[in-house]
């Protein structure tokens, strides 16, 4: 739910790491063994561009997510010897429902979103599914550990 510090009081932040950082521990825990024992697996979380760029007034959000991206960080370097990968994707602002509800169904009518996105687009369902397939594939074999921005250049940080 929205809020910042100080309208945030400390019990709201459980519910909020349940949901978002320890789900993904769980889906880990259930998933990786088998594959670390196969000796070949991926692991991808969807997690938020707020990783990089925290969004005002999501401190929960912004708070468990990033909590997500350091588990799997440190997930990634002790599974990598066993062939397998552990990557989060960072999505930016895609055509979804939510956007449809917020803003219309074409994102190019939508100049003011789309003009804060250096590529002056809002993201397609195909352009996050395509990278994540990569991840997916063997052909990322070398990739591990990486929170990967699909943004569109939104994020201006270095990292």
């Amino acid at each position: 739910r929205a809020g910042n510090f100080a309208s945030t009081s400390l019990d709201a932040y459980i519910p909020a790491l349940q949901l978002n950082l320890l789900s993904t521990v769980a889906m880990c825990q259930a998933a990786v063994p088998a594959m670390t024992e196969r000796g070949w697996g991926r692991v991808i979380a969807i997690t938020s561009a707020s990783v990089r760029q925290p969004i005002p007034n999501l401190i929960l959000s912004n708070t468990a997510r990033a909590g997500v991206t350091a588990f799997l960080k440190t997930l990634s370097l002790e599974v990598a010897p066993r062939g397998v990968t552990v990557n989060s994707v960072q999505p930016g602002i895609h055509m979804t429902d939510r956007f449809r509800q917020l803003y219309g169904d074409d994102a190019d009518s939508v100049p003011a979103v789309a003009d804060n996105v250096p590529v002056r687009t809002v993201g397609r369902a195909e352009d996050f599914g395509q990278v994540v397939a990569f991840l997916c594939s063997s052909a990322a074999r070398f990739v591990t550990g990486a929170a990967l921005p699909v943004d569109g250049g939104a994020s201006r940080g270095l990292q």
